[in-house]
């Protein structure tokens, strides 16, 4: 039986931060000292992140976020897990918590309705809804709500000008959902904006929905940012929709390509994983660069000469850490 010391958290919160710079290598330093490791963005409209850490460290991390009254509100998705999803601690500052190209829509003045996973689950097969999921291609591929309306993006900040094909459904109800909400506050900002009436979103997302309410009728799995890649949501009546990209047997088993200059993201049988060698083609295969299959599909990211640890010293202290006076932490 495995024993699930760590947390995984995923949380956003939008609230205005008026010294992101400064906040960000506070922030950065309290991960650092409590050994959090995971991907943080900080950014002149709020914070996003998903972390693991020892379940009393993901407390810590937790408390120190809500001590802050700019963040009392932020909301927690909690995993259960073995070990460390992520080897390294990255905390940057970004323009936005999420790439969107709609900096001008702030989900605190106006955003749609939000349903918690009940709500979502009651009103998601009425007549008049229509589910839509504004997540990228290589995620809804993977899994999505059963009879959801999928867009053809890559990108989020793709999302608005796809917009323009769902004129059509104005006078729909319009469930949007992502993966921990985070996406859904500016779509369904932007949906209003655009003159959709009827805009509502599933709090918390896919990960949220699946804890609290089984997943059901969400088929395949769940796309998640960390070690894992992709994790089960349906408790209730789960279904494999995804394929192996290399010999089209059902397959939910998601892998980034080993190849780093494709690094696509696609579902690929373990058979298949292990023929190829990690990688999506006999091309990239044969990529010089490709990387080391560990049966996982997994890589941590280029960091781009990001050193979690530049400027910072340990004190007598042994568990302690502070920031060297003059240095930067952000290379």
């Amino acid at each position: 039986m495995e024993n699930n010391n760590y947390y995984i958290l995923l949380y956003y919160c939008y609230a205005k931060i008026e010294n992101p710079e400064e906040y960000r290598e506070q922030h950065h330093l309290f991960c650092v000292e409590n050994n959090i490791r995971g991907r943080i963005i900080i950014s002149d409209e709020g914070l996003n992140g998903t972390v693991s850490g020892l379940k009393e460290d993901c407390e810590k991390y937790m408390a120190y976020v809500h001590a802050d009254p700019r963040f009392a509100k932020t909301e927690f998705k909690i995993d259960e897990h073995d070990k460390h999803a992520f080897t390294k601690i990255h905390v940057r500052y970004k323009p936005e918590i999420v790439h969107s190209a709609l900096r001008h829509l702030d989900p605190n003045v106006k955003t749609g309705k939000h349903l918690d996973p009940e709500e979502f689950k009651k009103l998601k097969d009425q007549e008049d809804v229509v589910i839509l999921d504004v997540r990228s291609n290589y995620e809804h591929e993977l899994g999505r709500f059963k009879n959801a309306l999928t867009l053809d993006i890559d990108n989020f900040r793709d999302f608005p000008e796809k917009v323009k094909e769902l004129e059509h459904l104005k006078n729909k109800k319009v469930l949007t959902y992502c993966t921990g909400g985070i996406k859904c506050e500016k779509a369904s900002a932007f949906l209003l904006e655009q003159g959709f009436e009827d805009v509502y979103q599933l709090h918390g997302g896919i990960i949220k929905y699946g804890m609290e309410a089984g997943g059901e009728d969400f088929e395949g799995k769940c796309y998640v940012f960390d070690n894992r890649i992709a994790v089960d949501v349906n408790k209730v009546n789960p279904k494999v929709i995804s394929t192996c990209h290399v010999c089209g047997t059902d397959s939910d088993r998601m892998v980034n390509c080993a190849n780093p200059s494709c690094n696509a993201h696609v579902a690929i049988c373990e058979e298949c994983g292990w023929k190829m060698e990690g990688a999506c083609s006999d091309e990239c295969k044969d990529h010089p660069e490709k990387r080391t299959y560990d049966g996982t599909g997994y890589y941590q990211k280029n960091t781009n000469g990001y050193n979690p640890y530049k400027g910072l010293k340990r004190s007598g202290n042994k568990n302690q850490i502070t920031k060297l006076e003059g240095e930067p932490t952000n290379s």
